[in-house]
């Protein structure tokens, strides 16, 4: 059957070239279109959040947002569909149609991050934390709410068309784009076939993390081809286990993840960015509590029209404010929005974890415990000093970082078995984790004295191998 060009439309994209979607225009009454779901202000909202959250602030070409992120992991959901669905069916029973996994694994990448408040996964950490919640959580309230009705009512996407006795559930959408959280959500009574999907959004290489490496790369000007998409599809296939990569893929996914390792390094913990990040860390809790009611799962329509683009307009009226608390809170902004650094960075050092190693168990996965024995270490004339610790910390292997593994699997003809691909020789060649423990001071005058001290705790933390 020739393809339905009357019902798609087109959007160019500098990464992934067209980005096919399906429009308004055509279809039967009573069908929505994936672009009234992209044209819902849910979506448009990612138009005003920035996907890097303040790195935008020191790579002046990476002002890019996450609605062009969502629209590329969209458009990979498609690709990897496209390469693993025939797997996928070899391997589960009771697989719903082609049309029906590709159109849920779409609409989850262009959802997956519909929840984000301002400056991304720093609101999660300064903000949503209080309340136990994520932006994930967030999510799924706005997919199983406001979408929904919307999300049952998409019969087709560029590939082809729904079954007619098939339907599409949000609550699916919600559970794959929320990541595990330990074995018990292997035991949610989800069908097979939906649990190995859930590799597509939380693993080792994903739509999500495989569309904003390229784009972060490209969009920053750190690289303009990252690493090999094709190949990784290529080589990548369902089994019984899960999502399973054939041994001859292992280098590509190994170059993969040395680069999105690389982009933390230079781009999300470059020393500036973090300088940023510590210095609204000084004003975003008392900001928030001036511009938003309380926990956004209680008010979404509120939420909704919290992003970057209202909170600047707002702090940026607040120098001229009658309230003395707004107007030094306004001050703050205006000297962070004209990148006068507060916070300058009096020393850096980086440590990576291997096996049998972890950073959770060094000091360093405390910053006040680093302050409390800097202080120790420093000359008493100097002691008193103010003084902020930051740790960024990467993990390469999402089993380091989170409970539930058993997501990515690796196909060795020699040994006809798929094995967890966390156990793999090769992988392991890497390290676990790293972080960057850096030092920040008002001034540059005592950096000698703080390298000094930093340079003891090091030598008294041992394990960890650590790059001066």
């Amino acid at each position: 059957m020739p393809r339905d060009f009357t019902t798609e439309s087109l959007s160019h994209d500098p990464i992934h070239g067209y980005i096919p979607f399906i429009a308004r225009s055509g279809l039967p009454a009573g069908e929505v279109s994936e672009q009234e779901i992209i044209d819902h202000p849910w979506v448009q909202r990612m138009r005003h959040i920035h996907q890097l959250q303040t790195a935008w602030w020191v790579f002046p070409t990476a002002e890019h947002t996450r609605f062009q992120h969502i629209l590329g992991v969209m458009h990979l959901a498609s690709l990897a569909i496209d390469h693993w669905y025939d797997s996928l069916v070899e391997s589960c029973r009771n697989v719903p149609s082609r049309a029906y996994v590709e159109s849920l694994c779409r609409l989850a990448g262009l959802l997956h991050d519909v929840g984000h408040g301002p400056f991304g996964h720093f609101f999660d950490d300064q903000y949503l934390d209080q309340f136990n919640i994520t932006h994930e959580d967030l999510g799924v309230a706005v997919i199983n709410g406001d979408l929904a009705d919307l999300i049952r009512r998409v019969r087709r996407n560029p590939g082809g068309r729904l079954q007619p006795l098939e339907e599409l559930d949000p609550a699916q959408i919600g559970f794959l784009i929320r990541r595990p959280q330990g074995k018990a959500a292997k035991e949610e009574g989800h069908p097979d076939w939906l649990m190995k999907l859930r590799s597509l959004f939380c693993g080792i290489y994903t739509v999500d993390n495989m569309d904003f490496v390229l784009r972060d790369s490209y969009m920053s000007g750190y690289n303009t081809k990252a690493f090999d998409l094709s190949r990784l599809l290529h080589y990548s296939f369902f089994t019984p286990s899960g999502l399973t990569m054939h041994v001859r893929g292992l280098s590509s996914l190994i170059h993969f993840i040395e680069v999105r390792a690389n982009l933390f390094r230079s781009i999300y913990f470059h020393r500036t960015v973090r300088a940023l990040d510590v210095a609204l860390e000084d004003v975003f809790g008392d900001t928030l509590r001036h511009l938003f009611p309380g926990n956004p799962l209680q008010h979404l329509d509120a939420y909704r029209q919290l992003t970057e683009a209202s909170l600047m307009v707002d702090v940026q009226r607040w120098p001229q404010s009658d309230d003395p608390a707004k107007r030094k809170l306004g001050e703050q902004w205006q000297a962070i929005l004209s990148r006068q650094m507060l916070w300058k960075m009096a020393g850096e050092r980086t440590m990576y974890f291997h096996s049998g190693q972890s950073e959770r168990t060094s000091i360093f996965s405390e910053p006040d415990l680093v302050a409390k024995r800097l202080r120790k270490k420093l000359p008493a004339a100097c002691r008193d000093l103010p003084l902020k610790i930051d740790v960024a910390k990467h993990y390469h292997r999402p089993s380091t970082k989170q409970p539930a593994g058993g997501q990515n699997f690796v196909l060795d003809p020699a040994t006809s078995q798929p094995q967890e691909l966390s156990d793999s020789e090769l992988f392991r060649e890497l390290p676990l984790s790293f972080a960057i423990c850096r030092v920040y001071s008002l001034d540059h005058q005592h950096d000698a004295e703080i390298n000094r001290a930093l340079t003891s705790i090091l030598g008294d933390a041992g394990d960890a191998k650590t790059n001066m």
